[in-house]
Order: structure tokens, then sequence, then C-alpha cells
């Protein structure tokens, strides 16, 4: 077996991370058609295939998959070796990148802004992703989600308030139809349902007096995305299920009526999510100590 070098296995573990060799070769700087010769040739050096191609994607080979697990542990160390120098340089630096649905930006960007300001010497770049995301394999250092949706190995912190629930629909929707009493009358309503990436649809969840119940609603409106779900509802589409603070101001003005709101209790907000790993980057530690401060609480 020919001589192997550290860069050639970063490129496999950038490859092995991605799952693409397109958002691999834009990790590393490269062109993906060179990305692709260049494994080759590593897998030629080693006498045994590491990936398998195929017109859906990337992935591992048997040997593949223990190489890379192998590995990676081995480069993380270097990242954090390499990261704990930053100590030296007086403040944190470097880029951070996090994973977060959309309905989290109202929470997020104004934590955002003040921690930049803090901390001039960091990037950050915040993706919006509605599905669930492998933060790891994804390239990202953290991720934002509702608990339910964080894995167990994962460490977890509050990030912002407690969130609750508005039902919601226009004054001419209740001209229509009656105010529901109970989560079980929204099968009289039109309701604007709301479909995961994944395909799924959203069961409306509610709880009184110790009571929890998920319904399916109906309705001839299916969308993706909370700003549509929003105007659809004050345009008499039906009704929506959003965000309290997000239905807050079309509520104050009149533009929507809230029905059903003792089904709607207070809940955990979002987390921020990341790896358990001995060390963390500068730049995601800075942010998890901001976090936690409090600092974000003040206006």
């Amino acid at each position: 077996m020919r001589r192997i070098r550290s860069t050639d296995l970063a490129i496999f573990l950038a490859i092995a991370q991605h799952r693409s060799f397109r958002k691999a070769a834009v990790e590393l700087g490269v062109t993906a058609s060179a990305l692709s010769h260049s494994l080759r040739a590593i897998e030629e050096r080693l006498d045994v295939r590491l990936v398998n191609r195929t017109t859906r994607g990337v992935g591992l080979t048997e040997a593949g998959e223990r190489l890379f697990d192998r590995i990676r542990p081995a480069f993380l160390d270097i990242d954090d070796a390499l990261e704990d120098l930053d100590k030296f340089r007086g403040q944190p630096y470097g880029k951070l990148r996090i994973n977060a649905p959309r309905a989290a930006k109202k929470v997020l960007l104004p934590i955002v802004s003040k921690f930049l300001s803090a901390y001039p010497a960091v990037e950050m770049e915040v993706v919006v992703d509605d599905a669930l995301v492998d933060t790891v394999s994804g390239g990202f250092d953290a991720g934002i989600r509702f608990g339910e949706s964080i894995a167990a190995d994962m460490i977890a912190i509050a990030i912002g308030p407690r969130q609750r629930t508005a039902i919601v629909g226009s004054p001419e929707h209740f001209q229509r139809f009656p105010k529901p009493v109970t989560p079980h009358n929204l099968k009289d309503h039109p309701c604007i349902r709301y479909r995961f990436p994944s395909g799924t649809y959203y069961r409306w969840e509610f709880e009184r007096g110790g009571i929890e119940l998920e319904i399916e609603v109906q309705g001839p409106l299916t969308l993706g995305d909370l700003d549509m779900m929003f105007d659809a509802a004050v345009n008499g589409s039906g009704l929506a299920f959003l965000f309290e603070d997000y239905a807050l101001p079309a509520l104050e003005d009149g533009r929507l009526i809230r029905v059903l709101e003792d089904w709607c209790p207070y809940y955990p907000g979002f987390f921020l999510y990341y790896p358990s790993r001995r060390q963390l980057p500068t730049a995601l530690r800075a942010f998890v100590d901001f976090v936690k401060s409090g600092d974000i609480k003040q206006s």
C-alpha cells in the first residue's frame, strides 16, 4: 500500500461527512470533478473502494464507514487543538454555521445581532431549513429546534422564551362559521394545513386540564411556509395554527380573531443544540456562553 497523506484523509472525510461531492468541493474550495478524481486516486492507492457513487448520491462502503468512524475523532481532536490556540488571541474568532427552522427567526436573529456586535471577529452563517438535518454530516456547528426533535446524544440549552400556539381566523371566516368550542369542532372548519419537508402533515396539538389531543385537520389549502399561512388566514382562507408572537400584531388590530385559547398552554421554546465534544470550537463556545449569560434578554 502506497503512502496516504493527511490531506488525502481530509478529502475523504469531507466527502463522507457531506455525502456529496458538490458540497465537499465547496468546503475544500475545489471542483467536484477534481474531488472525484482525487478520491479515485486514494482508493487506488489503498486498493479498496471507500465510496459508492450512484445517480442518487454518495454512500460509503463498509470499508468507508469503518475508516470514517476511525479518523473522524482524530480530526476533531486536531480541530480542537487548533481552536484551543484562540484563547491566546484575546477574543473568539472564526466561522460559525447554524441550522434553524424558519419559525425560529424571531427568536434567533436578535440574539445573533447582539452576539456579532459583542464578537466582531466571528462570522456566522444561519441556514434556514425546516427539514430535520443531521448537523454533523451537514457541516453545521449547531442547530436550533424544539426539544422533542433533538437527538438524545446532543447537548441542548434553552434559547429564547417559552412559546404558545394561537388558532386564528379572519373576521370574515367567523361570519361564515361558528367559533369552535373544543378542538373536535375543527372538523366543521376549513383549516390551513402545514406539510413538513418530509411530506407529512402537522397534526394540531392541544392540551387542557391534563387532556392532550392531536387533531388531523382538513382543508382545501396546504402550505409549507409560516408567512403564507399567516397571509392566508388574514385573507379568509381558513383557520391557521400559528405561533402566538407571530399572530399578535394581527390579533391586536383586528385582522385575526383567536379561538381555543384555553386549549393552547405555554410550552418550552427553542433550544440551541450541538454535539457533545471534549472541547468546543471557540466561536461556538462563545455563542453558547452568550446564550447562557442572559445578555440576550437585555434590550
